[in-house]
C-alpha cells in the first residue's frame, strides 16, 4: 500500500495528450453533490483546512480596522475570489487522494504544491497579479466615486449605503465581475492539472480556456454559483467559509476530473488501445 503523504503523479504532458470532455449544465450540481460526498468522508481534515483559512481572514480583517484602514475590506474581500484557486490545493490533494483510496492529511493539503512546485507557483504568480491589478482598480474607482476615505465600520457602511456607493458598487462590481471570469477561465481546469499531473504552466491553462471554451453554459453557472456561495461565505462575517470552500475545492476538483479525460499518449503505440474516458 502507498503511505498516506505519498502520491505519485501522472506523466509528464510531453508526452501525453490533454483531452477535454463535454459536460452539461447539469454538471454543477453534480460536482456539488460530490464535493459534499468528500467533504463528509474526510470532514476534520478538510473542514480544519477550511477554518485555517477563514481564521486567516479573521487575522487579516483585523489588521485591516487596527490599522483604519477598513476601507481596503470590499476590494480585498472581491479579491479573495480571484486567488482562491490557488488556496484550494490542499483540497484538490485531499479529494486524490479519497480517489486512491488513501487518507487525507493536514501535512500533505499544506504541502500539496509541491507535487509540481515551479509551475504552481506560476500560477498562483498569474492569479496574484490579477489581484493587485483589482485592487488598484479598485482603489482608484473608490477614489473616483468618494473622494474621501471613511472612517471606521460605521462611515464604511454608511458610505456603501450612499447612492455614490451603489453606484460603485455596481460599476465595480461590473469590472470586477469580468476580470474574475477571466481568471476563472484560466484557473478552473489548470490549478487542479497542476497538483494532478507533472504538466506546463501554459499546458494547463490551455486546457483550462478549452475547457471553458467548450462547455461555456455549464462553466458561467459553475462560475456563477462559485461567487454567490463564496460571497454567502463572507458576509456571514467569515463563519461560513469553514463549510463553504472545503465543499467548493472538493466539487472543483470533481469539475476537472470530468471536463479532463485521464491522460492519452501523444504517440500511441501502434495497436495499443487507448485508456477509457472516466465515466
Amino acid at each position: 500500500m502507498v503511505p498516506s503523504d505519498t502520491l505519485g503523479q501522472a506523466s509528464s504532458s510531453d508526452n501525453f495528450a490533454v483531452e477535454i470532455r463535454d459536460v452539461s449544465i447539469e454538471h454543477p450540481w453534480r460536482w456539488l453533490a460530490a464535493g459534499t460526498r468528500d467533504m463528509m468522508r474526510a470532514p476534520v481534515v478538510s473542514i480544519g483546512y477550511g477554518l485555517g483559512i477563514t481564521l486567516l481572514s479573521f487575522a487579516i480583517t483585523a489588521a485591516l480596522f487596527a490599522g483604519g484602514l477598513q476601507h481596503w475590506l470590499l476590494p480585498l474581500a472581491a479579491g479573495f475570489l480571484l486567488i482562491a484557486p490557488v488556496l484550494a490545493v490542499g483540497f484538490y490533494d485531499m479529494s486524490r487522494r479519497l480517489e486512491h483510496g488513501q487518507r487525507p492529511s493536514f501535512g500533505a493539503a499544506i504541502s500539496a504544491w509541491r507535487s509540481n512546485p515551479v509551475q504552481i507557483s506560476l500560477m498562483g504568480l498569474t492569479l496574484m497579479i490579477f489581484f493587485l491589478f483589482w485592487v488598484r482598480l479598485a482603489t482608484l474607482l473608490f477614489a473616483l466615486f468618494f473622494g474621501n476615505i471613511p472612517t471606521g465600520l460605521a462611515g464604511l457602511v454608511e458610505a456603501t449605503l450612499s447612492t455614490q456607493g451603489v453606484a460603485f458598487l455596481a460599476f465595480g462590481g461590473a469590472i470586477g465581475g469580468i476580470l474574475a471570469f477571466l481568471a476563472f477561465a484560466l484557473s478552473v481546469v489548470s490549478v487542479p492539472m497542476l497538483v494532478d499531473r507533472q504538466a506546463t504552466f501554459m499546458d494547463a491553462i490551455t486546457a483550462s480556456l478549452q475547457a471553458v471554451y467548450r462547455n461555456l453554459d455549464a462553466m458561467l453557472l459553475w462560475a456563477a454559483l462559485l461567487a454567490a456561495l463564496t460571497i454567502a461565505g463572507l458576509v456571514t462575517f467569515y463563519l461560513g467559509l469553514a463549510l463553504i470552500l472545503p465543499l467548493l475545492g472538493h466539487a472543483s476538483w470533481h469539475a476537472y476530473r470530468d471536463m479532463v479525460a485521464a491522460e492519452v499518449p501523444k504517440n500511441p503505440v501502434p495497436g495499443q488501445e487507448e485508456p477509457p474516458a472516466e465515466a
